[in-house]
């Protein structure tokens, strides 16, 4: 019984860990790729509705979108969803509605 506690309370931590890891890696990417100041705030408005509610994308925000880059793009909706306001969303549509 004693070994049962202590895999558990092990399996939490190793849990936990990766989360943090995973939440600083985003904010990491970010910051390195300087992903915040490829995009002018409309666009980002205009994107997050398009991904997180219904609507589209001009051309004109596609194309900062394109410039933003794969990376930065995918660093930002994940940081987004770490968030607990989004914690009722589910991830898999989310991530697939961003693509």
């Amino acid at each position: 019984m004693a070994s049962l506690n202590i895999y558990s309370i092990l399996v939490v931590l190793f849990l936990t860990c990766g989360a943090v890891m995973a939440m600083k890696e985003n904010d990491q990417i970010i910051k390195e790729n300087t992903c915040e100041t490829k995009i002018g705030l409309p666009c980002v408005l205009e994107a997050f509705t398009s991904i997180f509610n219904t609507g589209s994308i001009s051309n004109k925000c596609c194309g900062e979108l394109v410039v933003l880059g794969k990376v930065c793009h995918s660093a930002l909706v994940k940081r987004t969803l770490e968030n607990p306001l989004f914690k009722d969303l589910n991830p898999a549509t989310i991530i697939a509605k961003s693509i």
